[in-house]
């Protein structure tokens, strides 16, 4: 099968999960016979050999969000002045859409997967000019990265367009499934569930060095608990109320330290709120990490607490498992839904949190059970079985055209014998 995938990043240039989730995704499907040619927005060395990675433009991989960040989106009208500068987000999404229905002139496929707001408008406008199936699969709305709120108008209306024009929706959860029904009116057999998965040898070799991090082994050897979260720094992610929930706790358990991870446009408020707190001299902020830093930090945990307000998945809840931490996650994320020993609380629940945090900080027994017996789960969870249910939606969705197409000509083929 012929696959034209639509997305914004892939691992190393990438921001956050999506880039992740799409390349073990196409990874997956490549191994079960899937011919990928993936469309990126920015032109660099994926080493990449499982499938065709396509750029749609010169830009490198800073330059695609339009010199702003993600967070930060200038979506006025496109006015591409050169390669390297003066343009927006929209711009960019402008040349995307462009090089993607050239693309199609001399390229046959048999389906297109589009991932999230920023490539359904390319997925759009190829399905209408050459009716290739379109498949969007959804791992964020507007609505999660506004933390709930109403978000950016511009975005919903792209949204809502890429929803309504295609042919299958893929929802990373239970939880997107409904969201996209409850909010764009979507029906929901047109929605399927893809759960993102997780494949512990595609981590390869690693081995945890605790001089890497000396300030938190030498708070460890003092009999601190660690606690982490890695994400970006925005209203998304529930960061004030973890900053709420774990200065709480440290009057029950003042031997506890917070390590978090990422940037985003949250941060100075979030290093006042510590201050404010009184919590600065226990709170660690790392800023921006990537790579092995990364899994020192996963390594080092004891605990990772994902807080998000609206977590359509959560992939770092599988990678914080995978290096030892127990898991605490908001019942707002996809991720509960596959993850049973967890510990889980609502988002806006500071005091449940803090409990929890006492609770495990202060039992060995709870803090070790919960870390073992994760594990044992998301390893029943690898991305072979994420590509089954995709190639299904694939099929399924070829079946109905194909049926909709026929049911079309027969009215035709009555007219001409009736002629």
């Amino acid at each position: 099968m012929r696959i034209l995938m639509l997305g914004w990043e892939l691992p190393p240039h990438n921001s956050g999960g999506l880039g992740v989730a799409c390349y073990h995704m196409a990874h997956a499907l490549a191994k079960k016979g899937g011919d990928i040619s993936f469309v990126l927005p920015y032109q660099a060395d994926h080493n990449c050999k499982f499938m065709n990675i396509l750029a749609a433009t010169h830009l490198d991989p800073l330059e695609r969000f339009g010199g702003s960040a993600y967070d930060h989106l200038d979506l006025t009208a496109p006015t591409f002045e050169s390669d390297h500068g003066g343009f927006s987000i929209r711009d960019v999404q402008a040349k995307y859409i462009e090089f993607v229905t050239k693309h199609l002139k001399d390229n046959n496929y048999d389906v297109i997967h589009a991932h999230d707001w920023l490539t359904l408008e390319a997925g759009v406008a190829a399905k209408l000019a050459y009716g290739v199936p379109l498949i969007a699969h959804i791992h964020a709305t507007e609505f999660d990265r506004s933390g709930g709120d109403r978000g950016n108008p511009i975005i919903h209306e792209i949204e809502r367009e890429g929803l309504l024009m295609a042919d299958k929706i893929l929802a990373v959860s239970e939880y997107t499934r409904r969201l996209i029904h409850e909010h764009y009116e979507i029906p929901l057999d047109k929605i399927e569930v893809a759960h993102n998965g997780f494949d512990p040898d595609e981590w390869g070799e690693y081995d945890y060095d605790p001089a890497n991090l000396a300030y938190i082994e030498q708070k460890k050897q003092s009999g601190y608990t660690v606690i982490s979260t890695i994400s970006r720094l925005t209203i998304q992610k529930g960061l004030v109320h973890l900053l709420r929930a774990f200065a709480l706790a440290l009057k029950f358990n003042p031997k506890m330290l917070l390590v978090i991870a990422g940037d985003g446009d949250q941060r100075d408020e979030l290093l006042a709120l510590s201050a404010e707190l009184g919590v600065m001299q226990k709170v660690l902020f790392t800023g921006f990490i990537r790579g092995r830093e990364i899994r020192d930090i996963y390594s080092s945990a004891d605990i990772f607490v994902m807080s998000s307000r609206s977590e359509p998945f959560g992939l770092t809840a599988f990678e914080a498992a995978h290096h030892g931490s127990a898991v605490v996650l908001t019942r707002q994320s996809g991720v509960a839904e596959v993850l049973m020993n967890v510990l889980k609380y609502d988002f806006w629940d500071e005091h449940r949190l803090a409990d929890i945090l006492v609770n495990i900080s202060q039992s060995k027994g709870l803090m070790e059970d919960l870390q073992k017996d994760v594990r044992r789960e998301y390893t029943k969870l690898p991305w072979s079985k994420v590509a089954d249910v995709i190639l299904g939606a694939y099929k399924s969705t070829l079946r109905g055209v194909a049926a909709f197409k026929a049911a079309r000509l027969k009215p035709e083929k009555r007219a001409r014998r009736a002629g």
